[in-house]
């Protein structure tokens, strides 16, 4: 099969999207099938307003109608709801070819976190663009009801995966020096912006150590706020593993993502999960006894350092790239579907 991906999320961003979309090509080219992918990095872009890690494509349905021309897919898939996936919609609708979309991002609500957007405008705006697909991929079944009740349609739950050759417990001699902080170590990785709460986990009361990975828009000012918290910046393959292999718990604060990699990565490496009982959370975690879920995130993450970490990796071994490739494929429509 031909599958032609549109995506506004791409390197050199570091994002649960980019790691979804990237392990997933690499599956279904495993599985035999003939992928590509259309990003930023094949069009002219500016730097998106008040967030200038994230390109904006300055793409155009014409574009899109002529790469999906040439390439011939049997399956166009849009990931994203920016200029790229608007362009690639609006192509196949002109062109009458069947499309999928997926659901990553809560976007009504990061939106309402930077700019007084009505969040039932923004959901609207949503539903027009994912109902125009034959299915509509969400990363949970909390999703999946929530979005069904606000009117979208043609949903399907769809997991995600986890690298289990990368991310898994490592010996003491593997981990280095740079880990040698007051234990017990809190540990959160992610992007740090303003809707992934984190000063809901810097300003908690816990013995030992924070330690922040990632960066973003937000890491100036959190490091200045927060000068006790370790700020190790981005981490990557061998680096990133280690630093999950060598903390005590895993602390989620994000009340806001639709599911978070950062958990299957940190239940791979045996790192129990503290976090709020929200969608994502409680898909990867609730019942499990892998983690704590608790509105009261400090009692969630001492809770958690009870938990041993066999129990992490249980739950961790349940998630694999093959039944997220599996899902995709299954979801797919041919192109020509709705041809007139």
């Amino acid at each position: 099969m031909r599958i032609m991906i549109a995506t506004d999320a791409w390197r050199p961003q570091v994002n649960g999207v980019v790691r979804t979309l990237e392990h997933l090509a690499a599956e279904l080219e495993r599985l035999g099938h003939a992928v590509e992918l259309v990003t930023p990095s094949v069009f002219l872009t500016l730097p998106m307003p008040s967030y200038p890690e994230i390109p904006l494509s300055l793409a155009t349905p014409g574009m899109l109608s002529r790469r999906i021309e040439a390439f011939a897919p049997d399956h166009v898939h849009i990931a994203t709801e920016g200029p790229v996936g608007f362009a690639a919609r609006r192509a196949c609708l002109r062109l009458g070819l069947a499309f999928t979309t997926s659901y990553h991002t809560r976007f009504p609500e990061y939106l309402r976190a930077r700019l007084p957007v009505p969040v039932a405008l923004s959901y609207a705006w949503l539903r027009r663009f994912h109902n125009a697909g034959s299915a509509c991929l969400v990363a949970t079944a909390s999703i999946r009801a929530d979005l069904a009740a606000r009117g979208f349609e043609h949903l399907v739950a769809w997991t995600r995966g986890v690298d289990h050759g990368l991310f898994h417990p490592r010996p003491p001699d593997e981990l280095g020096g740079e880990f040698h902080f007051e234990r017990p170590v809190f540990l959160n990785v992610g992007r740090l912006a303003v809707e992934k709460n984190l000063e809901a986990f810097l300003d908690l009361d816990l013995p030992g150590s924070k330690v922040v990975v990632g960066d973003g828009p937000a890491r100036r000012a959190l490091q200045k706020r927060y000068p006790q918290a370790r700020f190790l910046g981005p981490r990557f393959g061998e680096d990133l593993a280690r630093c999950y292999a060598a903390a005590d718990v895993f602390v989620f604060p994000s009340l806001t993502d639709t599911f978070g990699n950062v958990l299957l990565e940190a239940l791979a490496s045996g790192l129990p999960v503290a976090a709020f009982p929200v969608p994502g959370p409680l898909d990867v975690i609730d019942g499990s006894g892998a983690g704590v879920l608790d509105t009261d995130l400090r009692r969630a993450a001492l809770a958690a350092l009870a938990i041993p970490r066999r129990a992490a990796l249980a739950r961790a071994a349940r998630f694999t790239w093959e039944e997220c490739a599996r899902i995709f494929l299954a979801a797919g429509t041919p192109v020509r579907a709705v041809t007139s």
